[in-house]
């Protein structure tokens, strides 16, 4: 099923496959619904499958305010809400949608059965943005000359690697002016969203015995691999390295997000 949902006055495109236990995939900054293709086979059968589009993404309409840590986890419970889905669900977030998935099980727990990071976003120290005018600007200069229609989809295959979206729907989605100005507007908020996530572990503990799992992409970075292994040390979290993959691990990877899945699940039955 695809539909759109309007919340806080705005029309979220959502779709939901599969059946059993919710699951919600929320992917990262500048994706839409369709990245999570490769895992929905895998975890129909199994799952009720809820991936959407934030403002200004995939297909959803543009965002009426600049997005906040816990206004992404609310987005979620609303979401949720309008679709009719009131039990604990699996929360799922790629990247910065790591962001936005750790804060709905903080601040929804009850409506949490399990957390996926999925090569999730980590800032130690982040520097938060004052304005997003710059990049507001930044969108309506590069829309008013045409830029997104003339290269947004070529920048989205130079991007993501050997991507099998039809053609026309890459087109129909990156080339508007609507999903450039959309990840340039989390882009210009994303160390405002780091530094709110920060503030809410202070204040709202995760569920005693929820099921963590930080699902990394290393690809051959020591770096990389240990701040994601501090993320789940941090969280108490099942930490798995998605290997070889880059950070599209539900692409790179889909048979490793959709054991994660089941695992957490499991974990929380």
């Amino acid at each position: 099923m695809t539909a759109f949902v309007r919340i806080g006055g705005v029309a979220h495109h959502v779709a939901v496959d599969g059946s059993g236990p919710v699951c919600v995939l929320a992917a990262g900054l500048g994706l839409s619904w369709f990245d999570w293709d490769p895992v929905v086979p895998l975890l129909a059968p199994h799952r009720t499958l809820v991936r959407f589009d934030r403002p200004g993404h995939g297909l959803s309409a543009p965002a009426a305010e600049e997005p906040t840590v816990a206004g992404e986890a609310h987005r979620i419970a609303a979401l949720l809400d309008a679709l009719g889905f009131h039990e604990p669900v699996t929360v799922v977030g790629h990247s910065i949608a790591g962001f936005h998935a750790e804060a709905f099980a903080r601040l929804h727990p009850g409506r949490t059965a399990a957390l996926v990071l999925v090569d999730s976003s980590v800032e130690e120290r982040p520097r938060p943005s004052r304005t997003t005018a710059g990049s507001r600007a930044l969108a309506a200069v590069l829309g008013a000359a045409g830029v997104p229609a003339a290269l947004g989809p070529a920048v989205r295959r130079l991007a993501v690697r050997r991507d099998p979206t039809p053609a026309a729907l890459i087109r129909r989605v990156y080339g508007t002016s609507r999903v450039l100005r959309g990840a340039l507007l989390e882009n210009a908020r994303y160390g405002a969203v780091a530094a709110g996530l920060l503030a809410l572990r202070e204040r709202h503990p995760l569920p005693p015995g929820l099921p963590v799992t930080v699902l990394a992409a290393p690809d051959g970075s020591a770096r990389w691999e240990r701040r994601q292994r501090a993320l789940a040390r941090r969280l108490g979290a099942h930490y798995v390295a998605a290997g070889p993959s880059g950070h599209l691990v539900m692409r790179d990877r889909p048979d490793a997000v959709a054991r994660a899945v089941l695992r957490a699940g499991q974990v929380a039955e």
